[in-house]
Formats: structure tokens, C-alpha cells, sequence
């Protein structure tokens, strides 16, 4: 996605935003009792019109251009939100003592009319594996909570050089869920276990769970998360959010806890599609140096994300239960009613595709974990953190078990040819899975269901989540997004939009229109339980080639 195309998504996304809004907050929820207003909100005290739960950058940005509202008021009021609620869901683990002067700085260049993009002043939450020179990062474990990395991650000297303030740290899954065989998302040794906002007894998904649950508190106005497969896409469609997981390579990961340079990547999470794109816009780029301001001006102003004469094809995965594909059939009428075309589909390959991964995983992570750890204090290869989690009784209050740090130290060096093999295939079907799907029904996109309804949280049990639906894009290294496509039994579930390699832009765009028809966005009303989980677990009746659970990492 070249500058162009990122300008014209900006200016696009940031024009629809002023002239749609976001999602009516005020709509009658999908269910009974599965929306409403959230505690806390600090919006009154702004600027009017400001409403943390549904404001946009742009709009942010249009206030502070009109001298209404200023970065230190913003900043302050995310400050005393994760104040009040953050205590029911421990989404965040720390906030940067120097965030005020940060927002200061900004709105000093705001007065000089010396701004550095649309993220100028924008409080962001970062997950806890990525490094900060001057705050921990600590990818959930002890074994990495004495002293912070020596350099930033370089999406983090992109996000300052925008003039992005740099909130805190959210809670993950320890080792973004890669280190045992049934963890429970959302929980670490360093910070405990994230809870879902919606219904605070159930599970928050994937690792990048606090970065999810704290945006859908309006705890920040973006945050970042991490994906290896699943793990920006799940928690957002598990807390109602939105969450892109860029095209492979878009990103830098260097200075993030890896897993597998073959699939991870950083991206961008928010309330809405226009402030994830515009997130994208600063913190793509890969490896190569910048200026540090956003690219491009904007210039064509054009209301994006028309759905008339789309095609998308849906995978209705009925794995996932009655319940989810009957919000998937309802989500199809109103994309047709829009004009879209819906086509049903199902990418071929997929049992293969779950045969494979984990086994290539296991390899990539001893190689890249090794190489990480020795530049941080602490253990400094696979075997000491192994050792270390075996000695220190706090690693295992939730679980015990490191059968995949385990299995990583035993398997073969990727170097070895059967590797090599096995990852040129997972690449090779993977991406036709896309690609044939998409050309063989001349697609714009494919959709599906991101995640069940939210399981409740059990360390005795671990997760519950046989989700197929990311691994394709996932493992292909191709661009995904979910946004909010309904509820069940008044936890969120979303929709998973996958497209071609390096059409994040078109698929923001496409899926800025599927979010405004969709219109399925509500505040989270914090409730304590809502009885017991469906009979139906996720993964019973169907083969959508799903292999065995083992987190979302």
C-alpha cells in the first residue's frame, strides 16, 4: 500500500467520518440489554460534542484545530477513565508518567499551527510486547519485568514522531498465548486476568486481549495490538471493537516479542474503522526510514466504502453455532440491501492449513525468541526462560503448563529442509486459498465470523476457541479486519473481512462502508454474568478444517 493509496484512504475515511459519525451509540442494541451507556464517561467535561465512546480522530482533530479542546484535556480525561474502570477489567497495566507532558508538547505545536498528522495529541495504548525504552515491556512474564528494553520499537518512534501520545501499557496473554498447550486468554503472571466488558465473567480472546477490552471502555481512543494468527482480530471481535491486522511486512516488528517472522505483525485497534486506518497510516512503512509526519496531504474528499456493486463472499463457518450464523445471515440482508453482492464460500485447504501451522510455529518461535532475549536482561535463550518459569511459583497460578516452549526447544532448526518444506506449503496454500476464492467469484472481499460469543474464563479449563476464520489471512500474511456485526446473549461478535496481499487500503475502505451499514457498535454495560454458556461449545458439528485449540497467539 503505497502513499498514495493511504492518502486518498485518509482523506476519504476522514470525510466520511465528519459527514456520516461514527455508529449511532443512541440505536436500539441488537438484543435487550446488550448495549447502553458505559460508566464514567468524561465526555461532558471536554468539549460539546465530544463523546469518548464514539468521537473520531478527525473530529478530535477538528476541535483541537478550533481551539475547543486541547491534547491535555483529552489526555487527562483517558487518564481518569482508566482511573474509575479500569479496576473492572485490568485491561491496562501501567500509563507513562510523562503522557501529560507528551499532550503538552502537542498543543504547543497545535497553537503554532506545527502539527504532524492526524495523530498528533491522540492518546495510544500499546500491548506489553512492544518495547518501550522507557516504560517495561514485558510480554506478561516476570522473567522480563526488571529493566525496559534500550530502544523503542520502531512503530513506537513512528507513533512519537506523529506526536502520538503514548498512554501505557495494556495486559496480554502471556507470551502472546505461546507458551502452553490450554492457557487462558487474557491472563499473564505480570498483570493478571483481563476481563470482557460486556459481561465481566467472560474471556476478553486472543493475546491482544487488554489492548481490545481497554478500547472497548473508551480507556484510550486507539490502541496497538499483535497477531501471529488470531490475535488482533478475535479480542476486537470479542469486545466490539475494531481490529486490522495489516498485510504482512506493512509493519516492522522490530522491537516486538516475536513469534514467527513469517506471520506476526503489529496493527492498529480502535472503536471504529476511520481512526484504524488512520493509525495504519503512521505506523506502516516496514523497516524503511520517514519523516516524521504522516504521508500525504488529503486531498480527494470523497465519501468512502459505497457498497452497491461489491461482491463479498461469506464463510459461514457453522462450527461457531446456530446463534453466530444467524447473525451472519442477518449481516448478509443488510449487505445486500446496501447493494453489495453476497456469495457463499468456503477457501479451500484448510485442514491442511491446521495440519501445518503450529508444527512451523514451534520452529520459528525457538529462533526468534532466542534472538529477542538476548537483548533484554533476564534469561537469555529458550532453555533459561524455560527454566525460569519451572522456579518461580507466580508463572503458573493460572496454568502450569510450557508445553510449547517445550515442543519449540525440540523441534527441528529452520534451517532443516522438512521445515522449509512444510512453511513453503502453509505460504503456497494459504495464499491460494485467498486467491483462487477471491478470483473464482470475482470477490471483493471474503467475510466471516471473527469469534463465537465470549466463553466464560476458566484457568482450570483454559480457553475454548476452535476459530478458523484468521488462519487463512493469517498465515498467507494477507490484510484482515474486523468490525462489529452483532450480539448473541449480549457478548459481541464480529465480522472478519480478508482481501488480496497488500489491499489494506480497499479493504479499510470496504470495510468503513460494511461498519456504517452494519451499524452494529454498543457500549459495554460492565454486567457480572449472564448465566450459563450455550450448550453448543465452539468446534462441535462441522469441518471448516479447524485444528486444535491452543490460544489465539
Amino acid at each position: 500500500m503505497g502513499k498514495k493509496s493511504i492518502a486518498t484512504l485518509i482523506a476519504a475515511l476522514a470525510a466520511g467520518s465528519l459527514v456520516t459519525g461514527a455508529p449511532n451509540p443512541r440505536a436500539e442494541a441488537a438484543e435487550p440489554g446488550a448495549g447502553g451507556p458505559s460508566p464514567g464517561s468524561a465526555g461532558a467535561s471536554l468539549a460539546p460534542g465530544v463523546d469518548l465512546d464514539t468521537v473520531t480522530i478527525p473530529e478530535l482533530q477538528a476541535h483541537m484545530a478550533e481551539g475547543s479542546l486541547t491534547s491535555s484535556a483529552l489526555t487527562r480525561a483517558y487518564l481518569q477513565r482508566i482511573k474509575d474502570i479500569n479496576p473492572k477489567i485490568n485491561a491496562v497495566l501501567r500509563t507513562d508518567p510523562t503522557a501529560l507532558r507528551q499532550a503538552a508538547a502537542s498543543d504547543a505545536r497545535h497553537r503554532h499551527g506545527q502539527t504532524r498528522g492526524p495523530l498528533d495529541g491522540i492518546p495510544v495504548l500499546l500491548k506489553d510486547n512492544v518495547n518501550t525504552r522507557d516504560m517495561p515491556t514485558t510480554a506478561g512474564s516476570l522473567a522480563l519485568a526488571g529493566a525496559p528494553p534500550d530502544t523503542d520499537a520502531v512503530l513506537v518512534t513512528r507513533l512519537r514522531d506523529a506526536g502520538a501520545v503514548i498512554l501505557g501499557k495494556t495486559n496480554l496473554s502471556e507470551w502472546a498465548n505461546f507458551r502452553a498447550e490450554k492457557p487462558t486468554s487474557g491472563w499473564s503472571a505480570v498483570g493478571g486476568q483481563t476481563a470482557n466488558p460486556y459481561v465481566l465473567d467472560r474471556n476478553p480472546c486472543g493475546s491482544s486481549s487488554g489492548s481490545a477490552a481497554a478500547l472497548a471502555a473508551s480507556l484510550a481512543q486507539v490502541a496497538i495490538g499483535t497477531e501471529t494468527d488470531g490475535s488482533i482480530v478475535c479480542p476486537a471481535g470479542m469486545n466490539g471493537v475494531v481490529g486490522h491486522k495489516p498485510s504482512l511486512g506493512l509493519v516492522s516488528p522490530s522491537g516486538v516479542v516475536p513469534i514467527s517472522a513469517e506471520q506476526d505483525t503489529a496493527g492498529p485497534m480502535a472503536r471504529n474503522v476511520t481512526d484504524a486506518a488512520l493509525t495504519l497510516s503512521v505506523l506502516g512503512g516496514g523497516d524503511a526510514p520517514r519523516p516524521g509526519s504522516s504521508p500525504g496531504p488529503l486531498k480527494e474528499l470523497t465519501r468512502p466504502g459505497s457498497l452497491r456493486g461489491k461482491r463479498i463472499g461469506l464463510w459461514r463457518l457453522p462450527s461457531l453455532g446456530p446463534e453466530v450464523d444467524a447473525v451472519m445471515t442477518r449481516t448478509a440482508e443488510k449487505l445486500r440491501a446496501a447493494g453489495a453482492e453476497v456469495v457463499e464460500v468456503t477457501p479451500p485447504y484448510q485442514a491442511r492449513l491446521a495440519e501445518l501451522e503450529f508444527p512451523a510455529l514451534l520452529s520459528e518461535f525457538h529462533r526468534e525468541i532466542n534472538a529477542y532475549l538476548a537483548t533484554r536482561h533476564g534469561p537469555r535463550n529458550l532453555t533459561e526462560l524455560i527454566d525460569f518459569n519451572r522456579t518461580h511459583p507466580a508463572e503458573r497460578t493460572c496454568f502450569a503448563g510450557q508445553q510449547l516452549f517445550e515442543k519449540a526447544l525440540a523441534a527441528p532448526p529452520t534451517t532443516d529442509p522438512a521445515y522449509r518444506a512444510m512453511r513453503a506449503e502453509l505460504k503456497h496454500l494459504s495464499r491460494r486459498s485467498l486467491d483462487e476464492t477471491l478470483r473464482a467469484h470475482h470477490l471483493d472481499a471474503i467475510a466471516a465470523p471473527t469469534n463465537p460469543p465470549a466463553w466464560t474464563t476458566d484457568c482450570a479449563r483454559g480457553d475454548n476457541d476452535v476459530i478458523p476464520s484468521s488462519t487463512p489471512a493469517a498465515v498467507a500474511g494477507y490484510p484482515s479486519l474486523s468490525v462489529p456485526a452483532g450480539f448473541v446473549n449480549k457478548l459481541p461478535v464480529g465480522l472478519l473481512l480478508m482481501a488480496g496481499d497488500h489491499h489494506d487500503a480497499e479493504l479499510l475502505s470496504l470495510g468503513a462502508g460494511v461498519e456504517r451499514r452494519l451499524d452494529a457498535w454498543r457500549a459495554p454495560r460492565y454486567l457480572p454474568s449472564v448465566g450459563p454458556e450455550a450448550s453448543r461449545s465452539p468446534g462441535e458439528g462441522g469441518d471448516d478444517g479447524a485444528g486444535p485449540g491452543a490460544g489465539r497467539p
